[in-house]
């Protein structure tokens, strides 16, 4: 396996040899000339007396930073919120120049980063927000700038928002026709994840969880709009329900404060902040962080963060993956480490998961147990999802923080399988299972259907996982257990209904899950806390080190190439390339796709 990837490392550095030979007089020039510029800019900006932040809510966000070399660029909402927080206690920065999404954001990450807004407001600086329309029909693109001090919006554009709509899949006809059986096992009729598969259109209770939970969605964004923007929460949804509009008519309604181009709000902010200089939040960010953290034996608070689908194992170490998960095997055994850290006083769990694995989290789960034992604070902060395994193993926390569209619960089980057998004779192809052993042995066979028998054994392990994962929720959310089953079954609960069934505690993000945590861990306010991720985020050039057990010059020649290949004027001359080589005469112009 090594001799692959040293195998494929050298292919991987000879293909940027080749393809940078022929072009690398092009990138000196750019990069000395540009490279110049940037210095300048870069210096000038940090010796600004006066800093506007500059944030692109146009780029999809994760929910955590992912700390791998390909995916540590992208922005992530933890990153935001806490870069704003530092940001309010620094007397050069003035304010914020947001570009704003036109197409809507996760629910949950919009009021996140507004909460995030309001609170770098309240710390005396300002914020404008730039919209090229909000072209979209989803509301959230708007709640996530509706606490700025002013929005722009470009007068070419309009004003589409109008609710929040969702399109479900159903492969029950496409079944059909190609003679394939599901055979799923769930609990109860809200778990309708394999309602995809089994039916055409929506159950009643599909339909009735999925209106409830977007009917929460809506009410919760309209309220806060009205709030941001001064209005009563009727009027503001009549407005919103009454669009779409054109620019100005979004101006004479008050949605927006002024029409005009996105250089001309800068320039607004330019004004407002003096004399200085606008700088990206990830740059602000990285400067930042190279300032000295706390030191010696400051307290502490440990932050886990966990994303994805929850699955058994460890995280992939691969420091070119894009891909994010919630491995059991890692997650575990980080809770662990900081519930031994003796400076540890309280854990933080972030969790953005739709869940996975029953067996994965209830590792995860027992490990939360065992650091509440060991005397830690447990506090969870979700992201937009917090569901079925991502809440199994945040309901034995010690308080839970979710944001009023939060996706929870569906505290519910299900599983089964696809039988192509007839799919397969339709083309003349067959498999002929074959095994020695007891009846089960074949029960997960992709070409016969469950017989009575593996039927009944898979429907009780089903119920077994049920009746503990409701059991572990009535112990957690000290509740009992019947209340625990009538608000079960599957069903998928908003943060802000999930809070009136006593699913969670407090609405509220991840500031306001630290600020408890200090709370409960009985740590006074003006006391000296440091917050440590754990584990420790590896440096690119170690990563590269660890991975390929390469030399530190050769890592820092690699991150070079990274720095060089991620510059704009390398992106842009790639793009050229690409079109070139793929139209190498055309008479058509070069349109961007507009999403919809």
């Amino acid at each position: 396996m090594k001799q692959f990837f040293l195998t494929m490392a050298g292919v991987f550095a000879a293909f940027f040899l080749l393809l940078l030979i022929p072009v690398v007089m092009l990138i000196a020039v750019g990069l000395f000339a540009g490279g110049s510029q940037k210095a300048v800019t870069a210096s000038a900006s940090s010796k600004a007396k006066n800093i506007i932040l500059r944030v692109d809510l146009r780029v999809p966000m994760l929910d955590q930073p992912r700390n791998s070399i390909l995916g540590g660029g992208r922005p992530s909402l933890v990153g935001l919120v806490q870069t704003l927080q530092k940001a309010e206690k620094d007397k050069r920065v003035k304010g914020l120049f947001i570009r704003a999404n036109s197409f809507g954001m996760a629910p949950a990450q919009a009021e996140e980063f507004r909460d995030a807004l309001k609170r770098f407001r309240d710390s005396g600086k300002f914020v404008i927000a730039h919209a090229q329309g909000f072209e979209g029909t989803s509301v959230t693109s708007y709640l996530s700038v509706s606490a700025a001090d002013e929005i722009w919006l470009q007068k070419s554009s309009g004003f589409a928002t109008s609710g929040v709509g969702s399109e479900v899949e159903f492969f029950g006809g496409v079944m059909e026709k190609v003679h394939a059986k599901p055979e799923f096992e769930q609990f109860y009729e809200f778990k309708n994840a394999a309602n995809t598969y089994t039916q055409k259109t929506f159950t009643p209770a599909h339909r009735q969880s999925v209106m409830s939970y977007l009917g929460s969605i809506y009410d919760s964004a309209i309220s806060e709009i009205s709030e941001d923007r001064g209005q009563d929460a009727p009027i503001m949804r009549s407005l919103i329900e009454s669009g779409p509009y054109s620019a100005e008519e979004a101006l004479e309604k008050g949605l927006v404060d002024h029409l005009g181009q996105v250089i001309e709000a800068r320039e607004a902010a330019m004004e407002k902040a003096g004399k200085g200089a606008i700088v990206e939040i990830t740059n602000y960010a990285r400067q930042k962080s190279r300032l000295k953290s706390l030191a010696g034996k400051h307290p502490v608070i440990a932050l886990i963060e966990g994303q994805g689908e929850i699955v058994t194992g460890k995280n992939d170490d691969n420091p070119f993956s894009n891909s994010v998960s919630i491995a059991s095997d890692t997650m575990a055994q980080t809770i662990m480490k900081a519930a031994n850290a003796k400076n540890v006083k309280a854990i933080v769990l972030r969790i953005d998961s739709p869940g996975g694995s029953a067996i994965a989290s209830d590792q995860i789960w027992y490990a939360v147990e065992r650091a509440k034992k060991a005397g830690k604070v447990v506090v969870v902060s979700m992201g937009q999802l917090a569901a079925s395994g991502g809440y199994y193993y945040a309901a034995g926390a010690d308080y839970i923080f979710a944001q009023p569209t939060t996706l929870t619960g569906s505290i519910g089980v299900l599983g089964g399988k696809i039988v192509l057998d007839d799919t397969f004779d339709m083309v003349g192809y067959n498999i002929e299972p074959v095994a020695v052993g007891g009846e089960f042995t074949l029960a997960y066979s992709s070409v016969q259907s469950f017989t009575p028998g593996q039927r009944k054994a898979f429907h009780n392990a089903m119920a077994r996982t049920y009746e503990d994962f409701t059991s572990i929720v009535a112990k957690g959310r000290k509740m009992p257990l019947e209340t625990v089953l009538e608000i079960a079954k599957g069903r998928v609960w908003t943060g802000e209904q999930a809070l009136k069934n006593g699913l969670v505690d407090q609405i509220g993000g991840l500031r306001d899950a630290i600020a408890k945590a200090r709370e409960l861990a009985g740590l006074a306010e003006d006391a000296k806390v440091k917050l440590q991720r754990f584990p420790t985020p590896e440096p690119p050039l170690q990563q590269l080190k660890r991975y390929f057990g390469i030399s530190s010059e050769t890592a820092e020649a690699v991150a070079s190439l990274q720095a060089i290949m991620e510059s704009p004027q390398m992106k842009a001359l790639l793009k050229a390339n690409n079109a070139v080589q793929a139209k190498p005469i055309t008479l058509k112009a070069d349109l961007p796709e507009f999403a919809d």
